[in-house]
C-alpha cells in the first residue's frame, strides 16, 4: 500500500504559474477568505463529488447525505471539500444519458486528478452516475470510496404496491392496451414515484450498487438503505470517516481493490440477482480501465453455475426495500460464499470472506433472498447469445423473458430509427402477428448514443388484443426495469455496418437461448448483395456528440472511448 505524501495535498497539484512558492502562497491566500486556516489546511483532505440536480430527481436527497459524509469526515479528522460534476438525471437528459456516460467519468477523473485531495467519495446513484464514477476511480490514483442515494420507498394504487420503474412500464402497457383511461393511468402516474432516490426496483441503478459493493468500492451494506431512511445517513457518515483513514495510509488504491478475481464475483453476484442488462456494458468498461481482462463470454461462463436467488423485480415480484430488510447485499454474499473468491479486499482493508464471517446467517423468516438449494430460478438469468445476426454477442435477460418465446423463429419487421418507432408501431394498419420478431436498428453507440430503446413497445393492435410480449432485438438497450424477451447489444451494430444493418421486412430471424444463438435466415450470398448497398451514416457535427461518435467502442468492449 503507497505511503500518504508528507506534504499537505493542499501544497500539491499546484495551479502553475512557474513559481510553486507563489502557488502555495496565493492557494492558502484565497483560501483564507473562505475561513480555512493552516490548521485546517494541514488536514487530510477528503475532496466530495457531488451529482445534485434539479433534472436529476433521484439525487434530491443529496445534501443530506452530504452533509453526513462531511460529518463524518470531520469526526475523523479530516477536511471536507465538495466539489460539483456532471449529473446524469436518466429521465430528464435526451437523447440519453449512456452518451454522456464517457464525459461523467472523464469530468470526475480530471477533477480528482486536479483538485488538491488526499482521497475522494463519489456521491452518485442514478442509472450511468455509478458506472461513470466507478470508471473514473479504476483509471486514479487517489483513494476513492462510492456512495449511492440508495433507492426509493414504493407508493399504493387501489391497494396494489408500485414502484418506479418496472410498473411504470406494467401500467403503460395496460393503458396502450385500453384497460386504464386518462384519468386512471394519471392517476397511477401520481403515486409511481413516491419519495427520492433511485428505482426501486433491481433496475441499473440498484444494480450497479451492489456490484460497487461486491467490487469493493463500497463500504458493506451501502448498496441497498433506501433513500428516505436514517441507514443511509449513518452509512454516509461511516464513508466520510473511512475516507479519512485512507487518505492517512494512502490506500489501498482503487487498482488494488479491483482485481480479476472481485470482478468474477460481481458477475456472480450479477447473476443471483437477474440484474440489469446493462451491467455487462458497464462492468466490463470499468475493468478495462482497471487493466483487467474481461469479456462478454465471461458472464455466461462464469454465472453458469450461479442460481436465480433474489426476488426483486424486473425479474421477480419484491422490491429493494424488501431486499435491504431481509440484509441487502451482506445477506445475499453470505448466501452465496460457496461461489465466491473470499480473498479479495475492499476500501474496508477486510478481506471478503471476513466480511461474510461476520455477516449473521440466512433467517428462514425472509423470502427474498433464497438459499442455494431453493433458487427462485436457474442459473443462466442472463444469457450471453452469439450467431450471424451477432457475431460479437448479444445480451437477454431469460430470466424476465417469456418462455415460450425463448425457442422462437419468426419475420422480421424492421424499423430504422427509436424516433420511427412509435408512428409505426401505433399504425392500426400495421401488418404484423405475434409470431413476428421486432428489429430496431440504429441504435447503438455510434449512431444513437445507445438509447434505452431495445425494450420495443408491443404494436397497439396486438396490446389491444392482449399480446404482451414479442420477441425484440436492437443494437441498442434497454432500462434494467425492463422485461420481455428482449435481445439487446447486438454486435456489430448496424452503423458499423453489422449485419443488424442487412435485415430486411419478412426475413426470418431465429433466437434459440438455450443455444445461446440469434441468427438470422438469409443465405450468405444475399447478406453480399445487401452489403454492397450499405451506406454508413454521418458522423454529427461537431461537439462532444462528433468525438463520442469517432471513438466510441462498440457494447461488447464496454463502450468506453478507444483513447482512454
Amino acid at each position: 500500500m503507497p505511503a500518504r505524501p508528507t506534504e499537505s495535498a493542499i501544497d500539491r497539484s499546484r495551479t502553475s504559474y512557474g513559481d510553486d512558492g507563489f502557488s502555495t502562497y496565493l492557494r492558502r491566500a484565497f483560501l483564507a477568505s473562505s475561513g480555512y486556516d493552516d490548521e485546517a489546511l494541514d488536514r487530510p483532505i477528503v475532496g466530495i463529488a457531488v451529482t445534485k440536480s434539479d433534472y436529476n430527481t433521484c439525487h434530491r436527497d443529496m445534501p443530506a447525505l452530504l452533509d453526513a459524509v462531511r460529518r463524518g469526515v470531520l469526526e475523523a479528522g479530516g477536511l471536507p471539500m465538495d466539489f460539483p460534476t456532471i449529473s446524469l438525471g436518466e429521465i430528464l437528459t435526451s437523447p440519453t444519458t449512456m452518451l454522456f456516460r464517457n464525459l461523467l467519468a472523464m469530468d470526475t477523473e480530471e477533477m480528482i486528478r486536479a483538485l488538491p485531495m488526499d482521497a475522494a467519495v463519489l456521491l452518485g446513484g442514478c442509472d450511468k452516475t455509478v458506472p461513470a464514477q466507478l470508471m473514473a476511480a479504476a483509471s486514479s490514483d487517489k483513494p476513492v470510496l462510492l456512495e449511492v442515494v440508495g433507492p426509493m420507498m414504493t407508493g399504493s394504487w387501489r391497494g396494489e404496491r408500485l414502484g418506479a420503474c418496472t410498473d411504470c412500464r406494467r401500467f403503460w402497457g395496460r393503458h396502450r392496451g385500453g384497460e386504464l383511461d386518462g384519468s386512471e393511468i394519471t392517476s397511477v402516474r401520481n403515486e409511481l414515484v413516491s419519495t427520492a432516490g433511485t428505482c426501486a426496483v433491481m433496475g441499473t441503478a440498484s444494480t450497479m450498487a451492489c456490484l460497487t459493493e461486491t467490487l469493493g468500492m463500497m463500504l458493506p451494506g451501502g448498496a441497498t438503505p433506501p433513500a428516505a431512511t436514517g441507514a443511509r445517513l449513518r452509512h454516509g457518515a461511516a464513508t466520510g470517516r473511512r475516507a479519512v483513514e485512507l487518505a492517512r495510509s494512502g490506500g489501498p488504491l482503487p487498482r488494488e481493490i479491483l482485481t480479476p478475481a472481485a470482478f468474477r464475483n460481481a458477475v456472480r453476484v450479477l447473476s443471483a440477482m437477474s440484474g440489469s442488462t446493462n451491467a455487462l456494458v458497464h462492468l466490463i468498461a470499468v475493468a478495462r480501465r482497471a487493466g483487467v481482462d474481461l469479456t462478454l463470454k465471461d458472464f455466461d461462463v462464469i454465472g453458469a453455475d450461479v442460481p436465480f436467488l433474489v426476488d426483486c423485480k424486473p425479474a421477480g415480484s419484491g422490491y429493494l426495500e424488501d431486499f435491504h430488510r431481509s440484509g441487502g447485499l451482506p445477506a445475499l454474499l453470505k448466501v452465496l460464499e460457496p461461489l465466491l473468491e473470499r480473498e479479495t479486499v475492499g476500501v474496508s482493508g477486510k478481506p471478503l470472506g471476513a466480511l461474510i464471517d461476520e455477516s449473521p446467517a440466512r433467517e428462514d423468516w425472509q423470502t427474498t433472498i433464497r438459499p442455494l438449494e431453493d433458487p427462485l430460478g436457474a442459473a443462466g438469468s442472463l444469457a450471453v447469445l452469439q450467431g450471424t445476426l451477432a457475431p460479437r454477442g448479444a445480451v437477454i435477460k431469460s430470466a424476465a423473458a417469456s418462455p415460450h418465446l425463448m425457442n422462437h423463429t419468426g419475420p422480421a419487421l424492421v424499423i430504422d430509427s427509436a424516433q420511427d418507432a412509435q408512428r409505426i408501431l401505433d399504425d392500426p394498419d400495421l401488418d404484423v402477428t405475434p409470431d413476428h420478431v421486432l428489429v430496431l436498428r440504429n441504435a447503438g453507440p455510434i449512431a444513437a448514443g445507445m438509447p434505452e430503446a431495445g425494450a420495443l413497445p408491443i404494436p397497439a393492435k396486438l396490446a389491444q388484443a392482449g399480446i404482451r410480449d414479442m420477441v425484440r432485438v436492437s443494437d441498442a438497450r434497454m432500462s434494467g426495469t425492463s422485461y420481455g424477451t428482449v435481445v439487446l447489444h447486438c454486435d456489430p451494430e448496424s452503423a458499423a455496418g453489422g449485419p443488424i444493418a442487412l435485415v430486411r421486412d419478412g426475413d426470418l430471424i431465429r433466437l434459440d437461448v438455450a443455444a445461446r444463438r440469434l441468427d438470422l435466415l438469409v443465405d450468405e450470398d444475399e447478406l453480399e448483395r445487401r452489403r454492397a448497398d450499405f451506406v454508413p451514416p454521418e458522423l454529427p457535427a461537431r461537439g462532444w456528440r462528433r468525438l463520442y461518435a469517432q471513438t466510441v467502442l462498440p457494447a461488447s468492449e464496454g463502450a468506453d472511448l478507444s483513447f482512454l
